[in-house]
């Protein structure tokens, strides 16, 4: 067995989501859940699928989200995961639940715009999610300007009154 690391391949600013699925029907399923939750969502989603032909599964609404799921989805290679780029304008925060609650998604591993690392393992058969690293790792404990900054900005993008 080999551990592996494969960086996700994206722009700075772009949202995505990463998890585990269990069925083929998961492409579709996930595609209807995330338009009737969010009219005019833009997004690619890609699924790997481990039996069968063993494809990259894709759809979506966007092309260059769709190109950005297949390509990082080739990469990290992992049977049943599934990883959805959103377009511009759109968070995890308006998807997660939804996507939560379709009947095939086993796990979110992560949700997030921020540089991330999905921890694999490699055997002869196939590859495992082991977990992600998911951003840099902290410098220091927020002080009384930085609480007041993080509650101003949640305020100031409308996340809270």
């Amino acid at each position: 067995m080999q551990l592996i690391s494969v960086k996700i391949d994206k722009p700075d600013d772009t949202n995505f989501v990463f998890g585990q699925t269990h069925f083929i029907k998961s492409v579709e399923d996930i595609h209807e859940a995330l338009v009737g939750a969010v009219p005019s969502i833009r997004f690619g989603l890609a699924f790997c699928e481990a039996s069968g032909k063993c494809l990259v599964r894709w759809s979506g609404t966007d092309s260059a989200m769709v190109e950005l799921a297949q390509k990082n989805a080739m990469a990290i290679g992992a049977g049943h995961s599934f990883i959805l780029f959103l377009g511009d304008g759109f968070y995890p925060l308006n998807v997660l639940n939804t996507l939560k609650m379709v009947p095939e998604v086993c796990r979110i591993f992560c949700a997030t715009a921020n540089p991330t690392e999905v921890i694999l393992a490699e055997t002869g058969q196939g590859r495992a999610v082991l977990g992600v690293v998911d951003g840099l790792r902290p410098t220091s404990i927020e002080g009384d300007d930085d609480i007041l900054w993080r509650k101003g900005l949640l305020r100031q993008i409308g996340y809270k009154l």
